[in-house]
């Protein structure tokens, strides 16, 4: 089956209800630049905010605009980035496990509500899974598949092919297919804010 369609409405209002129904968040916008004026409009000044890896965030202006310092925002990423120090490195990524917001993706979203998140670190997932209270995924609803089995199959069919070629065209070494979390349910336990801003454009993989 065809990975990179857009969803019908038909099929993002199955994937708002299932989402709803596991404890996230659906936002529904009609771009890029909506999905980055939501961003804006969700985190508070003087939030530390960490995000992973993502074509997405990249393409919507999120990258950019957190470089810029023009949000107000603690850019963990940035001061990890900056430190040349390996041991003081290493002490600030597991500082940033505890941000307030972590931004990232899903490589695989089912009409049920499930998402797939895959890594070849895995320096993404102890956010996702547990340490950081609020969670921003931007995805495109070319993500959007009927079922948590087919979500996989696009992780591995589609997702990874493209992203291996891309780590070998910009830094000369592909990609694995290392560790993968299957988000099913946001347990409200937790008080944790889980959103998902769908978005009706092709971005990312």
């Amino acid at each position: 089956m065809p990975f990179d369609t857009l969803a019908s409405q038909d099929s993002i209002n199955r994937t708002v209800a299932g989402l709803q129904e596991r404890g996230i968040e659906p936002i529904v916008v009609e771009d890029g630049n909506a999905a980055l004026d939501k961003i804006k409009e969700l985190i508070p000044k003087g939030a530390s905010v960490m995000n992973g890896a993502s074509m997405t965030l990249k393409e919507i202006g999120f990258v950019d605009y957190l470089k810029s310092g023009k949000h107000g925002w603690n850019n963990l990423h940035e001061a990890i980035v900056k430190e040349q120090d390996p041991q003081k490195q290493a002490e600030l990524r597991k500082q940033a496990l505890l941000s307030d917001y972590y931004l990232g993706s899903v490589h695989g979203l089912a009409e049920t509500g499930e998402f797939v998140v895959a890594s070849n670190t895995g320096s993404q997932l102890p956010h996702i899974v547990f340490s950081s209270p609020n969670l921003i995924f931007v995805v495109s609803t070319q993500k959007i598949v009927p079922t948590l089995s087919e979500a996989i199959e696009r992780l591995e069919k589609h997702v990874i092919p493209l992203e291996d070629e891309r780590m070998k065209e910009e830094y000369g070494v592909g990609t694995l297919l290392s560790k993968i979390v299957l988000f099913k349910h946001e347990n409200p336990i937790m008080g944790r804010k889980v959103r998902l801003i769908l978005v009706k454009e092709k971005l990312g993989f």
